[in-house]
């Protein structure tokens, strides 16, 4: 019985199972057709489909496009700054690079030059003052290379340039050089006229490739206009490794100056000065009594370098001489070419400004001689007259032509009274 009993039990345990089971799944799904949201919480509102009107519509549209074009605005400002701020960083790199190469100027100039030198004993130290010569590049101009090929001796030459209303006046320039026996000398011709004036008379002339920039002032201008293009002409000849002694076309030769100069500056320069102080430098005393007892200021004070005569060697800080002059007075058309000319060779560097380092040296003006040395001294002196320069240039007197001519008489033909009536300075 017992067993029997034990047997029902485990049989009616296991047909409760399924029931249970089955109870528990119609439940499940009872809850959840009914109470979709649980059973505990209320049901949430069913989700409907609203429909929008016109009017809601175009709103929407509206506004749509206001945002659109506020997002543009925005991107166009966005982008505006970013140039800006590139522009800005541009520059600060560049000022950055500028600082840069400046700090680090002086130490490669050293290594350019060569090798850092020990100081040798008190009184023995020289510094160099003799800068090394640019490569030649005959790429700038191949047809003036050969023509300097011809002409120079010794990379060396005298250049003159010329336009028709100086003929009269070359025409005696070279006279004189081919008197003294110089055969380093080179017109360089302006204009048609001249350059056939130069063929005819067996004298070596270069006419330079059109330009019309150059070519309408050599046409039509005045020798100070003409004077102001020899610093852009001359650049080439600089390349092509040549030094220049350029000239002006009213002066006289009578001793080859190739033999009287020094070579050991970058510019070589007869001067405006007439005695030993004016051409070579003195201190001049300022004097201001206000300031008491500070009253006199020494200054230093030296006439100009004369920029119708001087000679250039092919270096760096000379070509740059050339191109600073030719810079300033393309943006400045009233100075005087003689006046940048020697303001870029003596101004020191200051805020603001970079010197030109270039070396310079006078020439004696006892043997490059100007007018006023000339007439206002030597002429009257018995001594001082027999001593015979290398060359004279007229560049204090206007009227160039017959003084010119008298000063050939006096030297080369003896004639002592053809400067008599010649005044010290001009008549006006």
């Amino acid at each position: 019985m017992t067993g029997r009993r034990g047997r029902q039990s485990k049989s009616l345990h296991r047909s409760r199972l399924p029931v249970a089971i089955a109870v528990g799944i119609f439940l499940g799904c009872f809850f959840a057709f009914f109470f979709p949201y649980s059973f505990l919480s209320p049901p949430k509102p069913p989700r409907t489909t609203a429909k929008s009107t016109p009017l809601q519509v175009v709103s929407t549209i509206g506004e749509s496009s206001e945002q659109l074009n506020q997002l543009k605005s925005q991107l166009v400002e966005a982008m505006e700054k970013n140039v800006k701020l590139k522009i800005q960083a541009s520059a600060l790199t560049e000022k950055l690079r500028l600082a840069e190469q400046g700090k680090d100027h002086a130490r490669k100039q050293v290594l350019v030059l060569g090798a850092q030198q020990k100081v040798g004993p008190f009184g023995t130290v020289k510094g160099s003052r003799t800068n090394p010569t640019v490569v030649p590049d005959e790429s700038v101009n191949p047809r003036l290379a050969k023509v300097l090929e011809r002409v120079a001796v010794g990379r060396e030459v005298i250049v003159a340039l010329a336009n028709l209303n100086v003929k009269d006046t070359l025409e005696v320039w070279y006279n004189s050089i081919q008197r003294v026996g110089i055969h380093n000398y080179l017109v360089v011709a302006l204009d048609e006229e001249i350059f056939k004036f130069c063929v005819s008379n067996d004298v070596p002339v270069y006419k330079r490739d059109p330009d019309e920039g150059i070519d309408s002032i050599a046409r039509t201008r005045g020798n100070h206009a003409v004077s102001r293009l020899k610093f852009r002409i001359l650049r080439e000849f600089l390349q092509l490794g040549y030094s220049l002694l350029l000239s002006d076309v009213d002066i006289v030769y009578f001793q080859n100056p190739f033999d009287h100069l020094y070579r050991d500056s970058d510019v070589e320069a007869m001067t405006d000065g007439h005695d030993n102080m004016t051409a070579y430098g003195f201190d001049d005393i300022f004097d201001e009594p206000a300031m008491g007892w500070a009253r006199y200021a020494h200054t230093m004070r030296v006439w100009v370098y004369n920029s119708g005569f001087f000679y250039i060697r092919p270096t760096l800080p000379s070509i740059e001489l050339l191109d600073r002059v030719v810079g300033r007075l393309s943006r400045e058309p009233t100075s005087w070419d003689q006046a940048v000319f020697n303001e870029e060779l003596f101004f020191p560097s200051h805020p603001g400004y970079d010197g030109l380092h270039a070396s310079r040296r006078t020439m004696d003006f006892y043997l490059f001689m100007n007018s006023k040395v000339f007439f206002k001294t030597v002429r009257k002196n018995t001594s001082l007259s027999k001593f015979k320069p290398v060359i004279i240039h007229v560049n204090y007197h206007p009227d160039e032509l017959p003084q010119m001519l008298a000063i050939i008489e006096f030297y080369v033909n003896g004639e002592q009274d053809t400067l008599k009536s010649f005044p010290d300075g001009s008549d006006f």
